[in-house]
């Protein structure tokens, strides 16, 4: 079975980048296709971004686009969310998760997820 653990969070001010990791253990994961997603405080846990399992293609949310770059490393079990340029609207706790097939934005397609790393940004 997968685990994950994300690590990477922390308080910035607006316009710093954070870069977040989700070290993951299992033989299967390099065969998963991964995803971030965020959840702030009272609202719907939301998608980010996507990787497909061989890092060839990725997926973001329109708001994140041309800030925020996912990429994996699977000689090291690990997945990274690069954020730039962080706004205050950024302020979630970020998860990882193993994606279990079908369509990358649902949240009910993910399988496994980290405990989540809090990301709070500043204004």
């Amino acid at each position: 079975q997968v685990q994950l653990v994300e690590s990477g969070g922390g308080l910035v001010q607006a316009g710093a980048s954070l870069r977040l990791s989700c070290a993951g253990s299992g033989r299967t994961f390099s065969r998963d296709a991964m995803g971030w997603f965020r959840q702030a405080p009272g609202k719907e846990r939301e998608f980010v971004a996507h990787i497909t399992r061989s890092g060839s293609s990725t997926y973001y949310t329109d708001s994140v686009k041309g800030r925020f770059t996912i990429s994996r490393d699977n000689a090291k079990n690990t997945v990274y969310l690069q954020m730039n340029s962080l706004k205050p609207e950024d302020t979630a706790v970020y998860y990882c998760a193993a994606h279990g097939g079908g369509t990358y934005a649902h949240t009910g397609n993910y399988y496994y997820w980290g405990q989540g790393t809090q990301v709070t940004v500043s204004s």
